[in-house]
């Protein structure tokens, strides 16, 4: 399985989408500082995730979710709680 997740931090009041395969292992990887974008920005926390049986359709996903704007970003988020 494949995931496309966004997660959200509070402090700096950003938006940061991406995939994985395991999206609790990446958010840790987040919160330890070890991705260059994320880094010093957290803490991050989930806020959507969606899975996709390929790695294809979680890709195309993740283009279409980094293409939106942060309002659309949140009707989404809002509509999966």
């Amino acid at each position: 399985m494949f995931y496309v997740y966004i997660i959200y931090s509070k402090t700096f009041d950003v938006y940061y989408k991406g995939f994985s395969e395991n999206i609790f292992q990446r958010l840790s990887y987040h919160n330890d500082n070890k991705s260059k974008y994320t880094s010093g920005k957290g803490p991050w926390e989930l806020v959507y995730s969606n899975v996709f049986e390929t790695k294809k359709e979680a890709l195309v996903e993740e283009l279409r979710l980094k293409k939106l704007n942060r309002k659309s970003l949140e009707v989404l988020i809002n509509e999966q709680k």
